[in-house]
């Protein structure tokens, strides 16, 4: 059985702005104990929406956890992209094509990533529904082009796990 069912291509260029984006999420989410930011709220759940002082202590609980397991997401973002170091120079060849091959633990890692890196986004733009991101707007161009590499990943995650060929 393969145990990559998933290969991503990205360009070199957009390889080094995703690692960019990542690492500064990872960074986000490290220091998170620091700071009381809005965007790290809203990574943590809201398990008890009627009661402010269970949500409150619920994260307070289980917080750093989830924050560590985002941080190790993101982690194997930058190790599947073989750029934690920035080894890759788009300025010699920006056309490069990098491929990621992504094993079914590493495709959730990513998609997990990815989908905290838009709320983190999200968060910083406005964006609280839909009726709030402005497309076209050039602001929102990676809180976007995240989301269409999302939308392709679970996509493509889907249909591998679904076809029968793959032997899950």
């Amino acid at each position: 059985m393969n145990d990559r069912i998933v290969v991503l291509e990205v360009s070199g260029i957009e390889a080094l702005h995703l690692a960019g984006i990542v690492g500064q999420f990872r960074d986000l989410v490290v220091d998170a104990g620091r700071e009381d930011d809005p965007a790290v709220a809203r990574l943590l759940p809201d398990a008890y929406p009627d009661d402010e002082d269970a949500s409150r202590e619920f994260r307070r609980l289980t917080g750093g956890d989830m924050l560590d397991r985002r941080a190790e997401d993101a982690r194997t973002v930058l190790d599947t992209l073989a750029m934690d170091g920035g080894d890759l120079d788009p300025a010699s060849d920006p056309d490069t094509t990098i491929t990621v091959a992504l094993g079914e633990t590493e495709a959730r890692a990513w998609m997990r990533t990815l989908s905290a890196v838009r709320l983190v986004l999200a968060t910083r733009l406005g964006i609280q529904d839909d009726d709030e991101h402005r497309p076209g707007d050039a602001r929102f161009g990676i809180y976007d082009w995240i989301g269409y590499r999302l939308d392709g990943l679970v996509t493509a995650l889907d249909r591998n796990l679904d076809d029968p060929s793959t032997g899950r």
